[in-house]
């Protein structure tokens, strides 16, 4: 292994424009899914620094959880079982199981549950930090890939594809799932007009309600597996969806949009109980009071941020009446890079 100073790692966090849902198993294994998604200026950072003293600590800063670890102990989290998971998965695979005596400390610019990816950002950090500090030969598509392992796989959490994807990406992305396990980044190659104006037009607020997508998830994959008509036909209509609001972001039609988003949230609300609850609706119902011309949580739903799209002129005024309600309403600013990685 190479030796290292420190090292960084920053992965964003994205906001699901159309789609959301159809990268679950098993509707994606079935039917093929698709999503649009554009990242954030919302971040989760991973730092690695090298230690001496034959220890591992794992730190989430952002929590003020820390967790000590002797090399030769078992490597078992109680509290940052992403951490663990990652450290022990790179280790292994890619550093003959030879473990590394370091300190992991990470933080992430949103709750957990904010239906931002913030979960998936940090897998994707954690990974790209750990790559660089044992020099594994890994691109974007297999950091995402590894991510979507560790977070779905060796750690068991409900959730979909896109977010590992947008997170090792960045971007403006059209992401397709296919019935045969392949995903397929597709960056969208977006006006600089379109996407400002874009930019200007979305305002996101935070519900209040951290949720726990499992449950929302679980519901909506039983309607999967059980033929459900309801969920089924929402999936379809949430994918068909996608491809409308890439041909509308494409051709800078705002206001269109704001239709599709407004009818995904229709759809979305339809294949599980749960997705919306009386905050949310609270809110929703403000915005449109106050010019929104759109308007869906990102994410699983059941709480943490919703996005709304309003004309530039209104924004501010949007802004306010959501924040006066006490949901923290704020702009944001696109990215367009992916995880990056660097050390000192």
């Amino acid at each position: 292994m190479a030796k290292f100073n420190k090292i960084r790692a920053r992965a964003p966090l994205r906001l699901g424009l159309a789609g959301g849902g159809t990268d679950l198993s098993p509707y994606c294994d079935e039917f093929g899914g698709a999503v649009l998604n554009v990242t954030i200026d919302r971040f989760a950072f991973a730092s690695i620094l090298p230690r001496d003293d034959g220890k591992i600590i794992l730190r989430a800063d952002d929590l003020n959880i820390t967790e000590a670890f002797d090399l030769d102990a078992p490597l078992v989290s109680e509290k940052l079982t992403l951490h663990a998971l990652a450290y022990d998965r790179m280790v292994r695979d890619f550093n003959g199981g030879r473990r590394i005596a370091m300190t992991i400390a990470t933080t992430v610019d949103a709750p957990p549950g904010s239906g931002l990816g913030s979960s998936s950002a940090l897998v994707v950090a954690l990974v790209d930090a750990l790559r660089l500090a044992i020099n594994a030969p890994l691109g974007p598509y297999d950091v995402a890939h590894l991510a979507f392992e560790i977070e779905r796989v060796d750690a068991g959490l409900a959730g979909g594809r896109q977010d590992q994807y947008a997170a090792a990406f960045g971007g403006v992305n059209f992401i397709e799932f296919t019935t045969d396990a392949r995903v397929i980044v597709n960056p969208l190659r977006v006006s600089d007009a379109i996407l400002k104006e874009l930019e200007s037009s979305i305002v996101i607020c935070f519900s209040g309600r951290s949720r726990k997508s499992a449950d929302i998830i679980e519901r909506q994959t039983s309607g999967i597996s059980s033929s459900s008509s309801a969920t089924l036909d929402g999936l379809h209509r949430l994918k068909d969806d996608a491809q409308s609001m890439k041909a509308a972001l494409l051709s800078g039609r705002i206001d269109d949009m704001a239709e599709i988003l407004t009818r995904s949230w229709k759809a979305k609300r339809s294949t599980a109980q749960g997705i919306s609850n009386s905050r949310i609706d609270e809110l929703m119902e403000i915005a449109m009071e106050c010019g929104a011309l759109g308007g869906k949580v990102s994410g699983a739903g059941g709480g943490g941020f919703i996005f709304f799209l309003v004309h530039p002129e209104h924004r501010f005024g949007l802004i306010e009446k959501l924040s006066a309600a006490g949901a923290n309403a704020t702009p944001v600013m696109f990215t367009h890079d992916g995880s990056h990685t660097w050390q000192l």
